[in-house]
Formats: structure tokens, sequence, C-alpha cells
């Protein structure tokens, strides 16, 4: 069975090789990149599964590091974000992040977000996706691909899964926490917003419905609803 690459970009020599050496031993081909620019210039001429992007590094910072490859790629990106900055985490989240994590960071759990994201990619765990549709939306379980009247849109694994759990639920309130579980594989912590992030991305590239309004409703306190928008499309 093939190991999955990653790519870790971090300027924190001594933690770039610890968490190395562990994932490592948990079955991934680990490569390091010691600034942006060298993470992004690894990104472009290799192949990998995933890439563990740090926040703060010297000149390119990592978000601006994401910003310039979401504009060419869909990897997979989990950020290392300091522990404390949430402007941080949610800018990385609003440029294309599919999660992150704060520093100091648990090899383990690292190493469990990998598997989660990987799994999302992969399109496996949960339940069995189907092609799915909603009005101009379209869903191709085979491809993982959607369009919208026939426009085909670039969604991260998140989204994708996203969007694929509330089209199931299209016409029923679907809670933060079930998202949080089913789409990033976590429970959801009391000042999390990555769901809230992950949702505002979406609707962006979404659009809006035919009526002029947003296809996902906000229900205060209890999550997000997909509303029925008919077959036209």
């Amino acid at each position: 069975m093939a190991r999955n690459r990653i790519l870790i970009a971090d300027d924190d020599e001594e933690l770039a090789q610890l968490l190395r050496d562990f994932l490592t031993r948990e079955g991934f081909d680990v490569v390091i990149a010691h600034s942006a620019d060298a993470a992004l210039a690894a990104a472009r001429a290799q192949a990998f599964d995933a890439l563990v992007l740090d926040v703060m590094m010297p000149g390119r910072s990592g978000l601006d590091a994401l910003r310039e490859l979401r504009r060419e790629s869909a990897l997979p990106v989990i950020m290392l974000t300091a522990l404390g900055e949430d402007i941080d985490r949610i800018l990385g989240l609003e440029l294309g992040a599919d999660d992150y994590i704060p520093k100091p960071c648990n090899p383990r759990e690292l190493a469990a977000r990998l598997r989660a994201v990987l799994r999302r990619v992969r399109g496996e765990g949960g339940d069995t996706l189907t092609d799915l549709h909603n009005g101009p939306i379209r869903l191709r379980a085979a491809s993982r691909s959607v369009s919208v009247d026939g426009r085909p849109l670039s969604l991260t694994a998140t989204e994708f899964d996203l969007l694929a759990l509330l089209l199931r639920e299209a016409g029923r309130v679907v809670s933060k926490e079930r998202i949080s579980q089913s789409v990033l594989g976590r429970p959801l912590g009391p000042f999390d917003r990555s769901i809230d992030v992950h949702v505002s991305n979406l609707r962006r590239k979404l659009g809006d419905a035919p009526d002029g309004g947003s296809p996902i409703t906000t229900i205060h306190r209890s999550g997000y609803l997909l509303r029925q928008l008919g077959d036209g499309a």
C-alpha cells in the first residue's frame, strides 16, 4: 500500500524534524521545507497528499503561501497556528485551509488530523456518497466535483464534504456539532469558528439561489440549512 506523502513547511527546524520522525513512524513519507517559498516550489515540483503549513515564517508568511497555492491547487492544507491567535486561524480557513492545529502541537493529534483530511479527499468513511442535486447545484460522487448552473466550482476537500452533507439533508437543519464530527472528524470546541468560516466560503462559491437569496440559511443557535431549491437548472 502506497504511503501518503506529506510536505511540512516550518522554519522551526527542531519541531519540523520531530514531526517528520513521528509521522514517518506512523506510515507517512515526509518532506520538509523551511520557508514559504521553498514549500511552494516543492508543492509545484512534486506530488503530495497534504501540506502542513506554519503561519509564521520569515519572509513570506504561510498565509501568503496559502493564498498563492489556492490559485492553482486544491492540495489539502492543515495550518499550524500560534496558540491563541484566532485571527490567523480564521484567515487561514477563509483562504482555503482545510483545518488548523495550534502550536505547540501534539504530533499524535496532527497525525489524526492528517488521516481525517485524507479520508475526506478519498471519500472514505461516513455515509456512502451518491450523486446529489438541488436546483442548480450538482454534485458528482465519482469525480468529487460540483457545478452550479453547469459552472464547475473549485472546492477544498472540506468544502466538498460540507456541501455533500447539506445536500443530503436539504430542507433540514444540520447542527454545527454534527457538521464538525461528520466533516472535520472531531468534536466541536466551545470557541471553534471553523464551521462558520467553511460555510461562509461555501456560500460565496455557490453564489445566490435562483430567487436571489443564499442557498444556505443560518439557524440561530442550531446550525445550518440548505434550502430546497426545486428541480430547475
